[in-house]
């Protein structure tokens, strides 16, 4: 059964036994933030209790230094194990499946065909959002008199530029088709009515926000190019940039605390074109119901415990950070446009639902690895050779991507870089090491001692140049810098390589199975399970 909301989904937590409720009395400034981070290392200190998964346990914050009666929720999906029970499968394959069946779907043949396809037709049926008159989301209604340091918002980090909402499900509308898009974007809290909204230059709210800006600059191409130019990298602190940007407003609304599977769907590399409620829908097996908002033409999950209202200026730039990401470094502060807050609406008594990000692993590193693991049948519609994908946690999921494919012939492993290096979000990946079918590559010793082995160092590693992670502090420039791809795949006679490739060392299938029928006796010598 899907949540409805985040309360449902916190139950669950409880009754999984994945949840625990903290009564000491914790600061909102810094001190949740090591609580959690401790709590999500568990399991690289040693701990071995069934309590010490990896992840540790999601948190509810219950005794808020500053807040009587508010409740912080954190590291809701910091473990497999939730991922897998927010999403509703006992595997994250699962899903790839059931991807998997939706794309194999041929057109109908003839009318049995169109009869054997009613029931899978009217499953996709339930994804669709349905909006409803009235809401939990609207129990309280604030048009004034409200601040957003009402609520329990984190400073993570030391060096943090202040307080940030860091689990946004942020709202915006394409100008040009009126599709909505459900994007995560940290918020920094300048004052109790703005915040900054750090949209990178690649994601969807920021070409929203661009067209906005093309179609108030008019005139000719190149002054419309002119004004989306002001979003380049400028210094000089907090500013309005004054007769160069176009007057005008883009509205947005912030959903704060949703079901999981809307949570969730704010973060997947979706096409433009494919709504994230939808995919919200097609995970949960049921529709996400949605309210209009009250002062802006957008609508949110109806169930969300917090709504901010509010508009982004077109013609104001703010300086925001620094913010301690989830790079383990800071991102250092920058220009990016200024939210401002018109309306605040709640749930009575609202759960403040949160994340940190910092040195891996964090709770996003399971989230990123449940992308991984559903949007694998995607990947494979443009690179159909590909076997499997490992985006290793260590490499904060746009520092590296280990893929193996099926080689057919020679070349294929420069083909699959440039493949991956032209897909949505993959193309920020910095480095790409592809290797044989046979090789596993969540098993990163197995690919380690492959990689090493298999390359010849000038001849299989290539360079490129092009866009880069806004938070990569090593490129020359912002968003633009160099990318690196190995072959470490068998070399063939015709890529070249006219030495014979030796055989691996694999002992025969006879002595394996002689030793396998005396290894249980063997086992108890030698003390080994």
């Amino acid at each position: 059964m899907p949540f409805d909301d985040l309360r449902q989904w916190i139950a669950a937590l409880e009754r999984a036994g994945e949840l625990r409720r903290i009564k000491t009395e914790v600061d909102p400034v810094l001190e949740i933030a090591e609580i959690t981070d401790r709590v999500s290392k568990v399991h690289l200190q040693g701990q071995t209790t069934p309590t010490a998964q990896a992840g540790g346990p999601a948190l509810l914050f219950q005794n808020v230094k500053g807040y009587p009666g508010a409740q912080v929720l954190i590291n809701q999906f910091g473990a497999e194990s939730r991922m897998k029970l927010a999403l509703g499968v006992k595997s994250l394959d699962e899903i790839a499946d059931r991807i998997r069946m939706f794309m194999d779907v041929k057109s109908p043949q003839g009318f049995l065909d169109k009869i054997k396809m009613l029931p899978m037709l009217a499953e996709a049926g339930k994804f669709f959002p349905r909006t409803v008159s009235s809401a939990p989301c609207k129990e309280v209604i604030k048009h004034d008199n409200f601040s957003l340091l009402d609520f329990p918002v984190l400073q993570c980090w030391p060096k943090d530029g202040g307080r940030f909402i860091t689990l946004p499900c942020v709202v915006t509308r394409d100008p040009n088709t009126g599709k909505r898009n459900v994007g995560m974007y940290r918020m920094q809290v300048y004052d109790g009515r703005s915040t900054g909204m750090h949209w990178q230059r690649q994601k969807v709210a920021a070409e929203h926000y661009r067209e906005m800006l093309r179609r108030g600059a008019g005139g000719s191409e190149r002054e419309r190019s002119a004004a989306v130019d002001i979003m380049a990298r400028t210094s000089g602190g907090s500013q309005l940039i004054e007769g160069k940007m176009p007057a005008g407003k883009m509205e947005v609304a912030v959903a704060i605390g949703t079901d999981p599977a809307v949570t969730f769907s704010a973060i997947v590399p979706a096409p433009p074109d494919i709504e994230e409620y939808l995919i919200a829908g097609f995970l949960r097996g049921a529709p996400v119901e949605l309210v209009k908002c009250e002062t802006v033409d957008l609508e949110v999950p109806a169930g969300s415990e917090i709504v901010l209202e509010g508009y982004v200026n077109l013609d104001e730039l703010r300086t925001e950070g620094p913010f301690g990401d989830h790079t383990g470094f800071y991102s250092l502060e920058d220009l990016y446009p200024v939210f401002h807050v018109t309306c605040i609406t709640h749930r009575k008594d609202p759960v403040y639902a949160t994340t940190i990000v910092g040195k891996p692993p964090q709770e996003d590193a399971y989230m990123g690895k449940a992308v991984e693991r559903i949007f694998l049948p995607l990947m494979r519609l443009t690179i159909p050779e590909l076997v499997d994908v490992n985006l290793p946690i260590e490499g904060v999921f746009h520092n590296l991507m280990i893929v193996s494919i099926r080689k057919s012939y020679p070349g294929q492993a420069r083909k699959v870089m440039n493949a991956i290096w032209s897909l949505g979000q993959a193309m920020f990946t910095k480095c790409i090491v592809v290797v044989d079918e046979d090789v596993d590559v969540q098993n990163l010793a197995e690919v380690t001692l492959k990689l090493f082995n298999n390359i010849d160092p000038q001849r299989d590693i290539q360079f490129t140049m092009g866009p880069v992670d806004s938070l990569d502090h090593a490129s020359r420039y912002p968003d633009f810098g160099s990318k690196m791809g190995i072959d470490a795949t068998r070399k063939w006679p015709t890529e070249g390589f006219t030495r014979p490739w030796p055989d691996e060392i694999v002992m025969d299938a006879k002595t394996r199975s002689l030793v396998d029928s005396k290894w249980k006796a063997l086992a108890k010598e030698l003390g080994l399970p």
